[in-house]
């Protein structure tokens, strides 16, 4: 993966759609410490697994004041059905036309779907450090132990 962000780096500008129509921006990825996660697709396994241990500990990341979007090409719909299904407790945002996940160095092209990848933001909005190949079932874990530092 060329091209990705590096620590201290703003992202490229960027607007997501929530599941709910609202759009989310570079002003709103700022403020605060947040979390964009990129995942491949709606409910296949290892989404799954990454989305819910996000859902498990979300009072540790409100405790924590850090923010959580997961993002990946999957329409609204697809992605009101996966938080109503797994019961989701943060915003899933679209990236439709794949325009933030080329721009951000991480679509996979041959395959059609945003890689696995993370990027924790400061509160200016700055790349605080980025996770190019995460666990699933312990990356929700992992984030929570590196943002004490940021």
């Amino acid at each position: 993966m060329a091209n990705l962000p590096q620590q201290g780096q703003p992202l490229p500008p960027m607007d997501l759609v929530a599941e709910d129509g609202s759009s989310v921006g570079p002003d709103d990825l700022t403020g605060q410490r947040t979390v964009l996660y990129f995942y491949p697709k709606d409910d296949t396994p290892g989404c799954t697994k990454e989305a819910c241990a996000f859902r498990d500990r979300m009072a540790d990341y409100g405790e924590a004041g850090i923010k959580v979007y997961g993002v990946s090409l999957d329409s609204p719909e697809s992605h009101r059905e996966f938080r109503e299904k797994y019961s989701l407790n943060f915003p899933l945002l679209t990236d439709e036309d794949g325009r933030a996940a080329e721009a951000l160095g991480i679509m996979n092209e041959d395959k059609g779907y945003a890689s696995r990848v993370t990027f924790l933001l400061s509160p200016d909005g700055n790349v605080a450090k980025v996770y190019p190949e995460v666990s699933p079932e312990t990356h929700a874990d992992e984030i929570l132990s590196d943002a004490d530092s940021i």
